[in-house]
């Protein structure tokens, strides 16, 4: 068992990630702190409308669209990398809307054979193309947020931003933020009740693809750091533990910042402890704390249900057992 979770040491795990290791952990606490809060943002819209498995669609779906990319350019740059999975996910948008409206094939079963297919799609052409792309699907499904202190940094007026992917990072997240504030009422009708959406005259489609594009943008900066494959998690978790502690919606997205650093934080100090993946321990994290609240929670938790319960129906087999 000792063999398994490594001793733990209070000073190495707490203390000297920000006293010796502060200049690369803060890099690493902001870029998780960045890409949890893009997620929770636009997850918790995806949530409302039931379309989570949207986000692990596209995520999956990237991968044809980068290794186009590669093959047309020749290159690893971030660029065209980026238009490449960008492009993806809009098509993996449009596939799944076309074959659920098109058929009567329910959105569940339209996700599965988009997301497997192209994903699939994906996977031959790095195999057969191996020999002339460097191209690793494991960097792209998984990615490693350990890399981010030491790439490229940015540069304005002589003075450095940070790493390029956490400026990038930050400049999608403003523009997120931008967004949510300027369409909110839109947003928040066309999520909750479409029907008076339409009434009102706004349109649910175009509200509904430009959501879409947003979120292909959004898991597009975020995969290089936390991978196409933990990215789903980090769009339901914020939201879904949220929505257990206020009905609100403001609240809950604030709730999300919050969230976001929890998960970034701990997930580092859990990451040094068990020496094992960044990304993955912040979603760790981010089931621990889900769990908790889920507990806990003073309006929806378990044990307050259970106490509820007990006080209505003394006499009831869960009260007296």
């Amino acid at each position: 068992m000792n063999d398994f979770i490594p001793s733990f040491d209070f000073y190495t795990v707490f203390v000297e990630p920000w006293t010796v290791d502060a200049d690369t952990n803060i890099w690493l606490l902001l870029m998780g702190f960045l890409v949890t809060t893009a997620c929770g943002l636009i997850g918790k819209f995806i949530i409302l409308r039931r379309l989570a498995l949207v986000g692990d669609a596209i995520s999956h779906s990237l991968l044809p669209g980068i290794a186009v990319a590669f093959i047309l350019t020749s290159s690893r740059a971030t660029f065209p990398m980026f238009i490449g999975a960008v492009i993806a996910g809009v098509v993996t948008t449009v596939l799944i809307e076309f074959i659920h409206r098109k058929s009567r094939v329910k959105p569940d079963a339209a996700i599965g054979i988009v997301f497997s297919t192209l994903f699939a799609i994906g996977v031959i052409i790095i195999t057969v193309f191996a020999d002339h792309v460097d191209l690793d699907a494991d960097c792209v499904l998984y990615g490693e947020i350990a890399f981010v202190p030491f790439l490229d940094p940015v540069e304005l007026g002589g003075m450095m931003l940070g790493p390029f992917p956490v400026v990038r990072m930050a400049i999608v997240l403003l523009i997120l933020i931008g967004l949510i504030l300027l369409f909110y009422k839109e947003l928040l009708v066309t999520s909750f009740d479409p029907a008076l959406a339409a009434s009102l005259g706004i349109r649910n489609g175009v509200f509904h693809y430009g959501l879409m594009i947003v979120l292909s943008l959004v898991i597009v900066s975020s995969f290089e750091s936390v991978g196409a494959i933990l990215v789903i998690a980090m769009l339901i978790f914020p939201g879904a533990t949220g929505s257990l502690l206020s009905d609100r919606l403001p609240v809950i997205l604030w709730m999300v910042a919050g969230l976001s650093f929890l998960y970034a934080l701990l997930g580092i100090h859990l990451a040094i402890w068990l020496n094992c993946s960044i990304a993955g321990a912040m979603v760790v994290i981010a089931l621990l704390l889900f769990i908790f609240v889920w507990v806990f929670s003073p309006k929806k938790g378990l044990l307050q249900k259970w106490v509820r319960q007990r006080l209505e129906d003394p006499d009831s087999p869960s009260s007296t057992a």
